[in-house]
């Protein structure tokens, strides 16, 4: 008898094993095919699946997300949201809730993670400078005060580059700092003079080399030489930039939105209903397209062969795909109104398209055209996948 009840409690414990394990199997997934899209009006964001097209969770109570970008971790698990209120909000994409969430400031612009995933910082307009955090707890590291003759100076274009270290750029001061944390949490900064009249967004190229600010005080941008030591400023587009702009200026574009393009970059002209192409050895301009308004982004497919472009109001109801071989507008159509955002899947089939004052995120097809799927969301904005993360200045 002691051996069939043996037999049968090991047949038991044998099955509540497999049913256990057979439950967590079905609650494992991946994160690779994730992604969120904030939705700026209510304070809250969609984990999305982008495979399936569907929302899996709405996480709310992120403040203020009017101007809200985000990164992720190494491992793709973790959504870092900067909100404009100074919130930074840890999300856990699987588990759709807040790990954690710090209001570090009063007002902020954006932020970057180390490239060994290890650090966030933030960039603030007020009260000024950088704040960098651990990105396992969110306790505060280092706080660079972005002090300068004339007393504290807004952050902003603030990356990430090779080597821990993070780039931004002084409104107020026309400097470019780099703080580089290689040694452990106490940075060595270098001050980058001689910018410009007040720089205004930054970017870094995808080989972490060049960093390019553009000047909302005068025409043309300034690039550094990651490369060099130290780097020297080089004014490169001096026909571009806000000093001169013919037209009102809508909308500032975001040089992150500049797309590589082959051996090209096409980006936003200020002002004009153009985009350029910039030969991206040289920095010298090369050709322009007329495009349908004030262009803010110019997103590439990933392989380089077209550029999708949204406009400022009040023409933000169109996008123009841009052949970028030929430099001609191939497909133009207005999804709704105020098309805010595009984020392309990492390999290129398709294209996530906010449309925030119809209140959806539109899904299409990136050769045909052909509108595959739409997801509700609430004033929809940033749209940023899982792919980022391994991604620099992004």
């Amino acid at each position: 008898m002691k051996t069939v009840y043996a037999v049968l409690l090991s047949l038991a414990f044998g099955v509540v094993i497999a049913g256990t394990l057979r439950s967590e199997t079905a609650q494992l997934r991946g994160t690779g095919d994730l992604g969120i899209v904030i939705e700026r009006a209510t304070g809250s964001v969609l984990i999305v699946d982008t495979t399936e097209h569907r929302v899996l969770n709405r996480v709310e109570g992120l403040g203020d997300l009017s101007h809200a970008s985000a990164v992720f971790s190494r491992d793709e698990r973790y959504a870092f949201v900067f909100g404009r209120d100074g919130g930074l909000t840890k999300i856990d994409i699987l588990t759709g809730r807040i790990a954690r969430r710090v209001v570090q400031a009063g007002n902020s612009i954006g932020g970057a993670i180390s490239d060994d995933g290890t650090l966030i910082a933030v960039s603030n307009y007020e009260p000024g400078g950088v704040r960098v955090f651990d990105t396992e707890t969110l306790d505060a590291v280092a706080d660079i005060s972005a002090k300068w003759d004339g007393g504290l100076s807004k952050t902003i274009g603030l990356v990430d580059a090779p080597g821990r270290r993070f780039v931004f750029t002084l409104w107020d001061a026309g400097e470019t700092w780099i703080a580089d944390f290689s040694a452990g949490v106490q940075p060595v900064i270098t001050k980058l003079k001689g910018v410009g009249d007040r720089p205004y967004d930054a970017l870094i190229t995808p080989d972490g080399r060049h960093y390019i600010t553009g000047l909302y005080g005068e025409d043309g941008l300034t690039a550094f030489d990651l490369w060099q030591d130290p780097p020297k400023p080089h004014r490169i587009l001096r026909d571009y930039g806000r000093g001169e702009a013919k037209l009102p200026v809508y909308k500032m574009p975001h040089l992150e939105g500049w797309a590589l393009a082959g051996d090209r970059f096409v980006l936003p002209a200020v002002g004009h209903h153009e985009v350029l192409f910039v030969d991206a050895r040289t920095f010298e301009e090369v050709a322009r397209t007329k495009v349908h308004g004030q262009p803010v982004f110019a997103v590439a497919r990933p392989d380089g062969r077209q550029v999708w472009v949204n406009f400022a109001h009040p023409l933000n109801d169109t996008l123009q795909v841009i052949d970028t071989p030929t430099g001609k507008v191939i497909r133009e159509w207005k999804p709704g109104p105020a098309v805010l955002h595009m984020e392309f899947a990492p390999r290129g089939h398709n294209v996530w398209v906010s449309v925030r004052d119809a209140g959806v995120v539109q899904i299409y097809d990136a050769r045909t055209f052909e509108k595959k799927a739409e997801i509700p969301a609430k004033s929809p904005s940033g749209i940023f996948f899982t792919a980022r993360a391994h991604r620099t200045g992004l």
